[in-house]
């Protein structure tokens, strides 16, 4: 792993000695990854380990960071939030940011195009029946699984083709998780790149090509899907599960 850390930039994404901070508090000491294009790559870890503020970081949404972060060759390091969403990385948030004084469509409506190739609303109902059924009610009237639907599609909106998902299944109902997996799935074959944060590595196995596993702020392992079930006993103990 460490050869491969010392190699050429030849991805899509990738962070090099990524260090995070929020106020005086020290979260990522020196994360390293990449994801290729048309990947699907999760971080894996336990609650505290870096993960969402990873994710944060590749965005500019913390107070300071330092390293390297770059996009299609660019460096991003130096560059502010709004200007790095319009290179085409977009963010789905845990807590997904619906806006309650808004209805469904309203929501989808929203976000800037950044840009050209976002999907139109009859594209996002095609992906999302439910949302079609709802296009009037309320954002937050919805269901956690409709409102996580909502939050994906509104960024699929945007143009952006490299799109980061923080905790898309969690606490949804079983039958919903598969319909996101299903939904990844179809992203993926139509040619996004996803970064996903997931504490769930069983969901994560279906649909993911690796995983990154992230303690304590760093990236300590990483594992192609194919070699996971070679692998899960170290799962186990890194995730302690």
């Amino acid at each position: 792993m460490a050869e491969a850390m010392n190699a050429p930039y030849t991805s899509l994404l990738a962070t090099r000695g990524l260090n995070a901070w929020y106020g005086e508090s020290h979260i990522l000491h020196g994360v390293d990854f990449e994801v290729h294009g048309g990947e699907v790559v999760t971080l894996l870890g336990r609650n505290g380990a870096g993960k969402t503020t990873t994710l944060k970081s590749v965005m500019g949404m913390v107070e300071k960071r330092s390293g390297s972060v770059q996009f299609q060759g660019a460096e991003m390091i130096g560059l502010p939030s709004n200007r790095i969403a319009r290179l085409g990385i977009a963010v789905c948030p845990e807590e997904r940011g619906i806006f309650s004084s808004l209805d469904v469509e309203e929501n989808l409506l929203l976000p800037p195009q950044v840009a050209a190739g976002g999907l139109g609303l009859a594209q996002v109902y095609e992906l999302f029946p439910n949302l079609k059924e709802r296009l009037r009610s309320q954002g937050t009237k919805l269901s956690g699984g409709e409102q996580q639907m909502l939050a994906i599609g509104r960024i699929l909106r945007t143009g952006a083709r490299m799109l980061l998902l923080d905790e898309p299944t969690e606490g949804l109902a079983p039958v919903i998780v598969q319909q996101i997996g299903r939904t990844i799935a179809r992203l993926k074959a139509e040619g996004f790149t996803i970064l996903l944060v997931e504490q769930n590595f069983r969901f994560a196995a279906t649909i993911a090509d690796r995983h990154y596993v992230m303690e304590n702020g760093r990236v300590v392992d990483m594992i192609p899907n194919a070699q996971l079930d070679a692998n899960m006993h170290k799962l186990h103990e890194y995730l302690g599960v």
